[in-house]
């Protein structure tokens, strides 16, 4: 479904000298540094897969998704798409959710999915009541956006991606900041649009003991590097320690990337 070679992300840092005069000093420098926020990172997604990306808050894994996406531009490296360099054309086959929700506030849920029936040119509107019952949306009426609940409003972001039935979905932290019922409820959602609709999903989240509940497969990202990749049933014989006793994913994060 995707394939990155040795992709990488640099961006231009401008150097802020100190001193006297240094406001006028740094508007007109050309000085500066570069950060790479994804650094020479290559892997794929077969079909059928959840893969979960960690890391924490800065790691590099909204960059990545966010190229994947043709949200941002790649320094370097290639994409590849359900085996096409074409990304333009196979990015209609994805759904994505990055970051806030984009949705119109003074709309109602129904409405935001007409809207985005309208952007996607899907001229069957039967699919707006279909999807809005699939998320479990279909009994908020009047409602609108602007007075959902976060989980709610992370259930329309995700429907709003559904819309043009595609084949991979991409979710960046879709259960930040939701409470224990909304993300199970968005677990839940994942899990039935994977096996009953075989969505391929490509997920990012630092909630590590939620990922772990219904991932296939992991890559560990960190400052910029994918360091590590392994499935659902190499992470828990990882997840025992030298005298049998068993820990979590968060536990085998901390202790890759050196963390306390």
């Amino acid at each position: 479904m995707i394939e990155v070679n040795h992709l990488k992300k640099e961006f231009k840092i401008p150097v802020q000298k100190k001193g006297r005069f240094s406001a006028v000093r740094n508007l007109f420098s050309s000085e500066h540094t570069i950060k790479r926020a994804v650094d020479d990172i290559t892997f794929s997604v077969g079909d059928g897969e959840i893969v979960g990306f960690i890391g924490k808050n800065g790691a590099g894994k909204t960059t990545l998704i966010r190229m994947i996406a043709g949200l941002a531009t790649p320094s370097s490296g290639s994409i590849e798409l359900f085996g096409s360099s074409d990304l333009v054309k196979e990015r209609a086959k994805i759904g994505t959710v990055i970051e806030s929700p984009a949705l119109f506030p003074n709309m109602t849920a129904r409405e935001n999915l007409i809207t985005q029936c309208r952007i996607a040119n899907v001229k069957d509107l039967r699919v707006v009541d279909e999807t809005l019952e699939l998320v479990g949306l279909s009994n908020t009426g009047k409602k609108k956006a602007k007075n959902f609940s976060l989980g709610m409003r992370q259930r329309l972001a995700i429907a709003i991606a559904l819309i043009g039935d595609p084949e991979f979905l991409i979710l960046d932290e879709p259960t930040n900041g939701l409470d224990p019922e909304g993300i199970k409820e968005i677990r839940d959602l994942i899990l039935h649009l994977n096996q009953e609709k075989h969505i391929t999903v490509l997920i990012s989240s630092h909630i590590l003991s939620e990922l772990s509940k219904f991932a296939t497969r992991y890559g560990i990202i960190h400052n910029g590097s994918l360091i590590e990749e392994f499935t659902e049933e190499e992470l828990w014989k990882r997840c025992i320690s030298e005298n049998g006793q068993e820990f979590g994913l968060e536990e085998y994060f901390l202790k890759v990337i050196g963390g306390k």
